[in-house]
């Protein structure tokens, strides 16, 4: 019995986090998924397994957790709080229950499958849109962005992870493979490009320029880097003086927000970062902050006081919109100790990695997605949270295909 459920369990591990995107089609698999690899997991985990994972993160990474949970009982908002803390519950979860797969790639293919899958769903929809709809508009559009597999947001993501999976399973010598990742990676930067995901496009040219801090002839890699801020800094404001020979003077942050900023999914970050940093000020944060529900609560108030415009006031209040930054949503929900819990998880990660590009490339996507949602509000962005948790916290995830196993 422990050989087949040893033999199954990777394929469903790996089945999991191909069907995620398609959450809302297929909405109870995950959850079957989970309840076989969990009922699995007993009877196939052995000792040696453990080995697999950093000691050190994964004590920060559960304390901060744990603290979370007793923060809640004797703060008396365990039952608000709850829907929240069981979504963080699965991100540490699916940790634990990677432990016995024996190679994580087959879980990242997954993701670059699962990718290519969500890009295909996502362009028929789109088609099938403009062609039913007259009045169809690409780019950023509410029609654009409604006809997408999942939220924009979160096919970047997946994009971004996919676009790094593949370089790193790409081997260094020639390899007929290597073309299929190509492929993939140009498949995923069209698409981006497309759906003009400007949060995906920020993340994958700061990972780029990353990346030449890495490899040999450093100071050559760092001296492109430089000239690529220069040019982009460069284009910036070369496109705000022509735009200022047809509207007049303007400056640097007008032109940015007009041009950069002007989008409904940036106008909504707006508000809600004002908000946020509103109920930061006027409330008693402390230690042990005021729970995920009441911080809602103070967010749909200032919603109602400070957006004058009615229908984007009604949209704000009934969907109660959070506070879409992960680290502003802890801290007022946890208090300065969640805060500080969860930032020296990351900076312990950053600093035992900070050698191996990969791994510091899977948590500077974590935190700069992080700046801008709160992925722990989301189910699919706990599953995700828990597949960038992994490769952090596997002690050889970084090694690229090639590279020789210790014996």
């Amino acid at each position: 019995m422990r050989i087949i459920l040893a033999s199954i369990y990777p394929f469903a591990f790996m089945l999991l986090f191909f069907i995620i995107p398609f959450d809302e089609y297929i909405r109870a698999l995950p959850n079957i998924l989970l309840i076989i690899l969990t009922i699995s997991f007993p009877a196939i985990i052995k000792r040696e397994h453990f080995q697999k994972i950093k000691k050190v993160p994964l004590f920060l990474l559960l304390l901060f957790f744990v603290y979370m949970v007793l923060n809640s009982i004797f703060s008396g908002r365990f039952d608000t709080d709850l829907n929240i803390l069981k979504k963080i519950a699965i991100a540490i979860g699916l940790v634990i229950l990677y432990l016995p797969i024996q190679y994580d790639r087959k879980v990242q293919k997954a993701v670059i499958f699962s990718s290519i899958a969500a890009i295909i769903f996502s362009i028929i929809s789109i088609v099938y849109s403009a062609n039913t709809n007259a009045n169809f508009e690409f780019g950023d559009s509410r029609m654009m962005i409604e006809a997408l597999l999942v939220d924009r947001l979160y096919l970047g993501l997946i994009s971004v992870l996919s676009i790094l999976f593949c370089s790193r399973s790409m081997r260094k010598i020639y390899h007929p493979h290597n073309a299929y990742y190509l492929g993939a990676i140009a498949i995923n930067v069209l698409f981006i490009v497309l759906v003009v995901s400007k949060i995906s496009g920020i993340v994958l040219f700061c990972l780029l320029l990353i990346r030449q801090a890495y490899g040999n002839k450093k100071s050559m890699r760092l001296l492109i880097a430089a000239g690529c801020i220069g040019l982009v800094i460069g284009g910036l404001f070369f496109l705000k003086s022509q735009q200022q020979k047809n509207t007049g003077p303007v400056s640097f942050s007008t032109f940015l927000n007009k041009n950069f900023g002007a989008s409904n999914t940036s106008q909504t970050r707006l508000i809600t970062w004002r908000c946020s940093l509103d109920v930061l000020e006027n409330s008693t944060i402390g230690f042990n902050g005021i729970g995920f529900k009441a911080t809602k609560d103070k967010l749909v108030k200032c919603y109602q006081t400070t957006i004058k415009d009615p229908g984007k006031k009604e949209i704000f209040t009934s969907k109660r919109y959070n506070s879409h930054n992960q680290f502003l949503d802890i801290l007022l929900s946890t208090g300065y100790v969640g805060l500080f819990l969860m930032c020296l998880f990351l900076v312990w990660s950053f600093m035992k990695n900070k050698e191996h590009f990969f791994q510091t490339a899977i948590l500077s996507t974590f935190m700069a997605y992080g700046l801008v949602e709160n992925i722990f509000h989301r189910q699919i962005g706990v599953y995700y949270v828990g597949l960038i948790l992994i490769i952090v916290l596997a002690n050889r995830s970084y090694e690229q295909i090639d590279t020789p196993k210790q014996v």
